[in-house]
């Protein structure tokens, strides 16, 4: 087994170096995507960062967290698919085909059962169908969009704001290329019963056919998901997921000039990822990584794990690689919960972060006694944190 801990300049830094080593260009790799991201699904590792925390108009993509919502819905039994959903005067007219954009063509003050406005959303984007879910499920689609945000809290997302369940433009509702990768992630990890929705390649109502959006599910590249998006100031975008080459990848690409470089810039970074890496296992699920520091905790340090198995995604070829950092804004302060985001690994070659992955507390550390508090204050006027 190959030991992360045994690596050269395996430290632990402060949040600021991050910052210094964040650009991912050190790899043989690019796109014209202006925000991109490509994510390995087991462990939240970033094989591929561009702009990944600056925020971005999500567009139609927003809709990811709307169908993240309704899965949850029907999960705890508070909504059937079986239910139907009013399709009220501002679902019709600013969802519908007066609207100009996206939509279901459901007639106005008709009732459409939840499985159809739910497979409209995925398959076609329909913002009507979105309206419609979100005012049936929470009364109005501010209210909803207050559910949104709730699970995005819930999710661990950090860069993103919703106001619609449609992602239409609203100078309010933002998120980043790394958030919607971590929803499409939730999604894909937590609700595999619904999943296959995404790949379904076509979808009529009305009379209407309408072919499925992410133009890469019928490509035979073995992508089945996730959503595509686009506004005259967004650009076009999408996130993807493909299980190929062993192990499954989530990609984002964003800011692109239209759909056909959209799905080609998004292929091309799926297939670099697929084929691309060496792939070295470190440290299985519920392994240490390492310790941060806590500050007045009952314990001194809180040990650090991945959320699923670590491994190495080493470029074929590369040099002075690999070497390692955890970054995390320390010291923590207690209560500590186990299972909470509190750090980053960080994989460098060539000098340069090539990859990161979110690391998890190991443990509960709740606040000391006077004892513990004193001697850490007397700690950190004498020598400081690292």
């Amino acid at each position: 087994m190959f030991d992360l801990l045994g690596l050269r300049q395996f430290v632990l830094a402060a949040a600021a170096v991050l910052a210094m080593l964040a650009p991912s260009f050190g790899q043989d790799f690019d796109t014209k995507a202006k925000f991109a991201v490509l994510m390995d699904y087991d462990s939240g590792m970033l094989l591929f960062h561009k702009d990944a925390d600056e925020r971005l108009e999500p567009a139609s993509m927003a809709k990811l967290m709307t169908v993240a919502v309704v899965f949850n819905e029907l999960r705890n039994g508070r909504v059937k698919m079986t239910d139907a959903f009013f399709i009220s005067e501002h679902a019709w007219r600013d969802g519908g085909a007066k609207s100009g954009g996206s939509t279901m063509f459901a007639e106005l003050n008709s009732k459409v059962p939840v499985e159809d406005l739910l497979t409209s959303v995925i398959v076609q984007s329909g913002n009507d169908a979105a309206i419609a879910l979100a005012e049936g499920i929470a009364g109005s689609e501010s209210t909803f969009a207050n559910m949104m945000n709730r699970l995005g809290e819930e999710i661990g997302l950090t860069g993103s704001h919703f106001t619609n369940a449609t992602g239409l433009p609203d100078p309010d509702q933002y998120s980043t290329a790394r958030d919607l990768a971590n929803i499409a992630r939730y999604i894909i990890g937590n609700f595999p019963e619904y999943y296959h929705i995404f790949s379904i390649p076509e979808f009529t109502w009305n009379k209407i056919r309408q072919s499925n959006r992410n133009s890469l599910v019928e490509m035979g590249i073995g992508v089945d998901g996730l959503k595509t998006g686009h506004t005259e100031a967004a650009g076009y975008g999408s996130v993807v997921s493909t299980p190929e080459g062993g192990r499954r990848l989530i990609a984002v690409v964003h800011g692109l000039k239209s759909m056909n470089e959209r799905a080609e810039e998004a292929r091309k970074l799926l297939l670099w990822g697929t084929r691309s890496f060496d792939r070295i296992p470190v440290y299985p699920k519920g392994k240490t990584v390492g310790f941060a520091n806590v500050y007045g905790g009952e314990e001194p340090q809180v040990p650090l794990i991945g959320q699923g198995d670590i491994d190495l995604f080493i470029p074929k070829g590369a040099r002075d690689c690999p070497q390692a950092t955890i970054t995390y804004k320390g010291p923590l302060r207690p209560p500590v919960e186990e299972g909470s985001q509190v750090a980053q690994l960080n994989i460098i070659c060539g000098g340069v972060v090539v990859q990161t992955a979110p690391l998890y507390a190991g443990a509960t550390v709740n606040e000391g006694g006077i004892v513990r508090k004193a001697t850490d204050a007397l700690k950190q006027l004498a020598l400081g944190w690292l």
